[in-house]
């Protein structure tokens, strides 16, 4: 029993980590390409399960999706052509303030849509009471869903930053802006394509999760949190290392709850954040210069 218990734990450990893990993954292919951390990378997840949810009103599944993502890839877009594009030479605190100023705004605009109603997608393949044997833990099919659409997002970036041109140019821009400019290179719409890219996973996510989970106009701000959490665990600026760290903290995060209550879970996230900051500030796989001010 104490096995089977353990596993479950382990299973909806899996589950959350893999929110925060793609979370965690936004915020760095936005550092990369623009050194920018985007506190409003949480409310992309939201915005996608959000839009799915009504566009399933109208739509088949697979079309309310491929819609919610490239309504929130366009709302990325516009993000950063209207309120960071135009700043030269911005501080970090200035961005800080800039995209906490976005995240509150988007979130406010949300209730105004949706209101505090807590909604979901249907499940892909089954129900909620259909379920995998798996070492004794009932697993839902949702979360072999949401656990492989991870994984191919995991490869699909990482083919795309080491084949793609595009990809390639954003490599450039995150290693030095001012001479990938000087190549040519169109920054400016590198940043907006970084942007684009981390809003549409961030939407998928938000639309594979919500069968489980659910959605709601507020999960936007605790999402940031602990994927800012997952990236800074990971080594700011390391996509493959944020995976990892994401599902360690999932795990971290759904064995907590075994030991304290769960109103204390985002205790967790705090303690966690502040342990990595104190002992190791370039994360656990991040280089020794992420640390420097």
């Amino acid at each position: 029993m104490l096995g089977e218990l353990l596993l479950q734990y382990l299973v909806a450990g899996l589950t959350y980590g893999t929110i925060y893990a793609v979370v965690g993954m936004g915020f760095n292919i936005i550092y990369n390409a623009t050194g920018i951390i985007n506190f409003a990378q949480g409310e992309f997840v939201m915005l996608g399960g959000m839009t799915a949810v009504s566009l399933h009103q109208v739509l088949p599944l697979p079309l309310a999706i491929l819609g919610a993502v490239a309504v929130t890839m366009a709302i990325g877009a516009l993000i950063e052509m209207a309120f960071i594009r135009w700043l030269a030479a911005p501080s970090v605190l200035r961005m800080i303030i800039i995209t906490i100023g976005v995240s509150i705004v988007v979130r406010e605009a949300a209730l105004l849509v949706w209101g505090q109603q807590v909604r979901a997608l249907p499940y892909f393949t089954g129900n909620e009471v259909t379920s995998i044997s798996m070492g004794g833990a009932r697993v839902s099919p949702q979360v072999l869903w949401a656990v492989g659409t991870t994984a191919l997002m995991v490869a699909l970036v990482t083919a795309f930053f080491r084949w793609a041109s595009w990809g390639r140019q954003m490599r450039a821009c995150a290693s030095n802006r001012v001479a990938a400019s000087l190549c040519g290179l169109p920054t400016r719409n590198l940043v907006t394509l970084a942007f684009v890219l981390s809003a549409g996973m961030g939407a998928l996510a938000g639309c594979v999760v919500s069968p489980i989970t659910y959605t709601q106009y507020g999960i936007g701000t605790g999402l940031a949190i602990k994927g800012f959490t997952v990236a800074i665990l990971g080594g700011l600026g390391n996509s493959l290392a944020s995976v990892a760290a994401g599902l360690v903290f999932g795990i971290l995060e759904s064995f907590s709850v075994s030991v304290l209550p769960t109103a204390y879970k985002d205790v967790v996230t705090i303690a966690v954040l502040l342990a990595i900051l104190f002992v190791r500030p370039s994360g656990l796989f991040g280089a020794r210069e992420a640390s420097r001010p």
